[in-house]
């Protein structure tokens, strides 16, 4: 019988520039935990890893679901009770002229289906830098290459509207904006936003607005040109007319990122949007449906008690005032104060990479950050991210660790 050598199966060459920083350094965790140590972890924007509990109605209403046999495939789209829920949550937010709402698998399929039914291959998307890498990461298995436009570090993190008049060109297909900004925690004037949909609205853009934290505003500013009652306002509700499709979903502002069930809500002109909107249902009807059971915590959360959002904004607060502090007091760190979500992205002045940084505090003093160039930055900078979702006594150990680490590297 003849022998048959097997040879060695590659990946796809495309994967090559597939990186997410945030779970690639987890794998430096995890070889330093198996050495014995305990690890802080300020590097994964979970709260249920600290002292966050999933609202107890959202829980009920799902195990009911699962109790009453609702664990066969839903439509693909969604169930009805969620989908009216969405919309009647973007009302409450000032969005009009909805075209459609749908259910995914977490606010990372919504990207991913919204993004694949955009884009052809020349094509490209303005990303801000920086960024959430799951945005990169689906544009690389696009094989669309990255066209980003600077967020101002010197004006509390603000798109740079410059840059991205300078970035547009005639492939440009859309423009993503997250507000609140992960990883900055920074938010959006009412300006920017409307001088973003301008530039949509001039060269026949789609806007992509990644609105997961919009109910954790832990700041509001207080100017004379800011004083609406609810310090974040949606990208769509100041552009009817302008195509937007806004993320949302259980993750962050219910606490059950583990559900995996986000949303997208598209809005515009229904001649302009809608054939891209046929698109999009493909992809939905293609892989059949989100999570049945779980849907049913969709309207439990968006109609029922906001409770638990008071407390959650107030451990925030506290918890992002206790790191500004550190960030003041700290030689070679200096942090813009974030409004919003609860991440913090200091710039750090050292004579490495920020990468080399958060590798060397997770092997000495085990804590887990992320580095800057995981996320972008300009050239010339450096950053980490921090997640301030522990308790204050896990983040004082966890900052004093750090500034340990500075002081003996860079003394």
């Amino acid at each position: 019988m003849p022998v048959t050598h097997l040879r060695e199966i590659s990946p796809a060459a495309r994967l090559e520039n597939v990186r997410y920083a945030i779970r690639d350094l987890a794998c430096i965790a995890d070889e330093v935990a198996r050495q014995g140590h305990k690890i802080l972890p300020l590097n994964i924007g979970d709260p249920l890893n600290f002292d966050f509990q999933t609202p107890a109605h959202l829980i009920e209403a799902v195990y009911r679901a699962m109790r009453d046999g609702k664990n066969g495939y839903s439509s693909s789209s969604g169930i009805p009770s969620a989908l009216d829920a969405i919309r009647g949550e973007a009302g409450r937010k000032g969005i009009s002229n909805i075209q459609d709402v749908f259910v995914t698998s977490g606010v990372s399929e919504t990207v991913d289906i919204c993004l694949t039914a955009l884009l052809n291959p020349g094509d490209n998307l303005l990303t801000p830098c920086p960024d959430y890498p799951l945005y990169s990461a689906v544009l690389a298995k696009l094989e669309i290459r990255l066209n980003t436009y600077y967020l101002n570090e010197e004006d509390g993190w603000q798109p740079d509207l410059d840059d991205i008049r300078k970035k547009i060109t005639p492939r440009t297909r859309g423009i993503v904006l997250i507000n609140p900004n992960n990883p900055t925690g920074s938010v959006c004037t009412r300006k920017t936003l409307e001088d973003i949909a301008e530039l949509a609205r001039r060269h026949n853009l789609i806007i992509f607005a990644d609105e997961i934290y919009d109910k954790l505003i832990i700041d509001s500013q207080n100017d004379s040109e800011n004083q609406d009652d609810d310090p974040h306002v949606a990208m769509a509700a100041v552009a009817p007319d302008v195509p937007v499709i806004t993320f949302g979903g259980l993750s962050k502002n219910y606490l059950a990122p583990g559900w995996r069930i986000g949303w997208g809500i598209a809005s515009g002109e229904a001649a302009v949007i809608g054939p891209y909107l046929e698109g999009v249902n493909k992809l939905l009807r293609a892989r059949l449906c989100a999570n049945h059971p779980e849907q049913y915590a969709i309207k439990a959360a968006l109609e029922g008690p906001q409770d638990h959002l008071v407390e959650v904004k107030r451990k925030l607060r506290s918890r992002r005032d206790l790191t500004m502090k550190w960030c003041a007091e700290t030689a070679r760190v200096s942090c813009v104060a974030p409004r919003g979500a609860f991440y913090a992205y200091p710039s750090i002045d050292i004579p490495e990479g920020d990468d080399v940084f958060v590798t060397e505090v997770i092997r000495q003093k085990h804590v887990t950050l992320v580095h800057g160039s995981g996320f972008g930055q300009r050239p010339g900078t450096k950053h980490f991210r921090i997640v301030f979702l522990p308790d204050e006594k896990t983040l004082t150990a966890a900052y004093a660790a750090i500034g340990d680490f500075m002081r003996e590297r860079y003394a």
